[in-house]
């Protein structure tokens, strides 16, 4: 019911958000003649900040369109690779008319970008595939918002996040691929590619994760003491709600993405509050540079995406309540995930010094459990200075931890190890073991 009555709230608010930014637009164009009135600027800039208030925000486009790969501007055309109920498996596919930078990006390393499911849109990670597009071949997971998906497509849980990943891995081509995971997938992608190394399946040459939950019992935050200092059945009872008829997912049960906004938003209520007053600050000097920087952000921060709840409930309860992966416990579709099993791949955990959202070592915690790894392909590294996003977006990303990735990648790619079968595997296959070497 809550969900409905949001809905209605939405539909009253939505014809007053345009008309606010009608009188925005007609106040603050000063070429109206309304301009020249005393008080315009700031009757316009209140117009705008109740219009930002009131609209509703759609996801964003990735926009982009051409991009820097070895010193020279190139076209950018992104397409569907995969297109799956919950997720696009989707490609930034370069061009250029130089044939020497034609040879050059098609020797780059590919590199699958999974961006999380916990939220905000995959075009929250638009800075790191720009950025990426300098010296790789780029694809992301980009997740539907679950409220589009019909109902008949039935559920999704945490497993089928693992078999998505294990299938876009197969569909580019393990021996080939660098998979890079950034928060949330962190968890999921270490299952997925450790089921496969129990297989006897190839493995990505290199795994990175970022700023992930791997073991949150390490340097707990606030948002994982949320989700253990309450039963699973509270979050059953508080925030799962049921997508209303005027949507494809009618009838479908989500964690709706106006609740996860509010408490992204209750995290740092202080700051929010001070950005906005900023903002309309700017607007009464003019400062329209810094007005559009705020509106930027703001685009991509209130725009998000329902959860499907049984996804969202298994997360509550695997990763952050009982904690399965780290404790060897967890099981798959019945099969135990055991990253130790994997022994192909190389591994790199990237932590921010100040993430007020996993913690320090809860990623490192990778390098651990991945045991079948020599240390020789296991690297670890804290950003100082940097919190949560910005160990993936901003100029940290950017001047710091990119660099220091990409000759990670560098330094694996085209080198696929022997990979070690585990037990279960050679059981299966009758082989002997093959050691890893370096």
């Amino acid at each position: 019911m809550l969900y409905q009555i949001y809905e209605w709230q939405r539909a009253f608010l939505g014809p007053m958000s345009y008309f606010a930014q009608a009188g925005a637009r007609l106040l603050s164009d000063r070429h109206a003649p309304f301009a020249q009135l005393p008080g315009a600027p700031r009757l316009a800039a209140t117009y705008e900040m109740l219009y930002r208030l009131g609209k509703e925000y759609e996801k964003p486009e990735f926009g982009i369109h051409t991009a820097i790969a070895h010193d020279r501007e190139i076209a950018v055309i992104e397409r569907v690779d995969l297109d799956l109920p919950f997720c696009q498996l989707k490609r930034f596919k370069r061009f250029s008319d130089d044939p020497v930078t034609m040879q050059q990006t098609k020797d780059d390393p590919v590199v699958l970008l999974v961006a999380p499911l916990s939220g905000h849109h995959a075009t929250l990670l638009r800075d790191t595939v720009r950025t990426m597009l300098r010296e790789h071949k780029v694809y992301i997971t980009d997740w539907v918002d679950a409220r589009m998906v019909p109902a008949a497509a039935g559920t999704f849980g945490l497993d089928d996040y693992v078999a998505y990943t294990q299938q876009f891995i197969r569909h580019i081509g393990a021996k080939r691929l660098h998979v890079v995971s950034v928060c949330q997938p962190t968890v999921p992608v270490l299952a997925a590619v450790s089921l496969m190394a129990s297989r006897g399946e190839a493995t990505p040459l290199s795994l990175t994760m970022m700023g992930g939950p791997i073991d949150p019992r390490r340097s707990p935050t606030s948002v994982d003491n949320l989700a253990t200092n309450r039963p699973l059945s509270w979050f059953q009872g508080n925030v799962i709600q049921t997508v209303p008829p005027n949507y494809p997912g009618h009838g479908r049960e989500v964690y709706p993405g106006f609740l996860q906004y509010a408490g992204f938003v209750a995290m740092n209520p202080n700051r929010h509050l001070q950005s906005h007053w900023d903002f309309y600050q700017h607007l009464l000097r003019g400062d329209q540079e810094d007005a559009e920087s705020h509106r930027r952000f703001y685009d991509e921060y209130n725009a998000v995406l329902d959860l499907p709840a049984r996804f969202y409930l298994d997360t509550i309860e695997t990763v952050f309540q009982k904690f399965l992966l780290p404790r060897g416990l967890w099981d798959v579709a019945g099969e135990r995930v055991k990253p130790q099993d994997i022994t192909g791949s190389a591994l790199c955990a990237i932590e921010g010094e100040l993430d007020d959202i996993s913690g320090l070592g809860q990623t490192m915690a990778a390098l651990d459990l991945c045991s079948g790894i020599p240390d020789s392909r296991k690297t670890g590294k804290v950003i100082e200075g940097a919190g949560h996003y910005g160990i993936f977006s901003g100029h940290r990303w950017r001047e710091v931890v990119y660099p220091q990735l990409r000759d990670f990648i560098r330094q694996f790619n085209g080198v696929h190890h022997a990979a070690g079968k585990s037990p279960a595997a050679r059981k299966r296959r009758g082989r002997q073991p093959v050691r890893a070497h370096t």
